[in-house]
C-alpha cells in the first residue's frame, strides 16, 4: 500500500531526514585508511541514539549492524567487520538509516578513500549525477519509468552498467514501502506519482556489467565481474508543484547543473 504524507508527517520525516544526513556526514569525515568498517558502525550507532532516533538498519531481516559498508565491487549491504580495515585507493559505500518519532531516514554515500584513481573518482561523480537525474523526473505527473529511465540512460552513455537487481523504494513509517523504484525503465510508464509520496532513490551503478552475486553470508551482494560499483541515495518528497525536496540532504536548492547532462 503507498502512503501519501500530509503536512505533519512530512515535517517529521524533514526531521529524521536531517539527523540522518549529519550522522553521514560525520562518517565521511572518519574515512581514512586504517579505519575499520566496525569503528564506523560503532560510531553511526552511537550518532543515531545521541539524536534520539533509532537505527532503522540494526536487526532488520537478521542484519546485525546499524551500517551498510560496501567496498569496491560490493554494491550494498557489506557487514562490518573488525577484520576489516579500509585500504587507500579504495571506494567505501556507506548506507544508513533511522527511524525518529515514527518515521523514517534513509541515505548512502560512497566516498573515496583516501586518494583514489582517476577511474574511481568518475564513477563516484556519475553515480551521484544519475542520482539528479533521476530525482528531477520525481515530479507530480511524471511515473516511475521516467525515475529509471533517466538514472539508466545517463549511466549507460558514460559507459556504466546499472544494477538491475536492487531497487530504491517507498519509505515513510516503515523503511521499505511500495512502489520499487527501479533504476532502469520506459519513460512514461510505471505508476504516476502524487504529491505526498516519499521515495528512496538510489542509484547503484557499476564500472563494468550489470551482474550481481550474493555473497556466501546472505547480505554482501557484489558485481560478478568483480569490477568496482557506487551507491548514493536520498530519501525525498514529490510536492504539489515543481522539483521534489530531499528529505535526506537539508537546504538543498536545485541547481541548472543537475539536468541529467554527461557530469563531465
Amino acid at each position: 500500500m503507498i502512503t501519501l504524507k500530509n503536512a505533519a508527517q512530512l515535517a517529521a520525516m524533514r526531521a529524521a531526514g536531517a539527523a540522518l544526513y549529519e550522522v553521514l556526514q560525520g562518517l565521511r569525515e572518519r574515512v581514512v585508511p586504517g579505519v575499520t568498517t566496525l569503528a564506523l558502525n560503532r560510531w553511526a550507532e552511537e550518532a543515531i541514539r545521541a539524536r534520539g532516533a533509532i537505527p532503522s538498519f540494526l536487526g532488520y531481516e537478521g542484519f546485525p549492524a546499524s551500517l551498510c559498508t560496501s567496498v569496491d565491487d560490493v554494491v550494498v549491504h557489506g557487514i562490518p567487520s573488525e577484520r576489516q580495515a579500509v585500504q587507500e585507493g579504495s571506494l567505501l559505500s556507506l548506507d544508513c538509516g533511522l527511524v525518529l518519532d515514527g518515521w523514517q531516514a534513509d541515505s548512502a554515500l560512497t566516498v573515496g578513500v583516501g586518494e583514489i584513481s582517476p577511474e574511481k573518482e568518475r564513477l563516484m561523480r556519475v553515480t551521484e549525477a544519475c542520482f539528479f537525474a533521476g530525482a528531477r523526473q520525481a515530479v507530480r505527473g511524471h511515473t516511475l519509468g521516467d525515475i529509471g529511465h533517466a538514472v539508466q540512460t545517463l549511466a549507460e552513455r558514460c559507459g556504466y552498467g546499472v544494477i538491475r537487481d536492487l531497487t530504491g523504494h517507498g519509505i515513510g513509517r516503515e523503511m521499505h514501502e511500495e512502489p520499487a523504484v527501479y533504476n532502469f525503465g520506459l519513460p512514461g510508464h510505471g505508476m504516476r506519482l502524487l504529491p505526498g509520496m516519499t521515495l528512496a532513490i538510489e542509484p547503484m551503478i557499476a564500472m563494468g556489467d550489470w551482474h550481481v552475486d550474493e555473497d556466501d553470508d546472505g547480505w554482501g551482494v557484489r558485481t560478478r565481474d568483480r569490477r568496482p560499483a557506487s551507491h548514493y541515495e536520498h530519501t525525498l518528497a514529490i510536492g504539489e508543484n515543481g522539483l521534489p525536496e530531499l528529505l535526506t540532504l537539508p537546504g538543498y536548492s536545485w541547481k541548472e547543473r543537475e539536468d541529467g547532462t554527461d557530469p563531465l
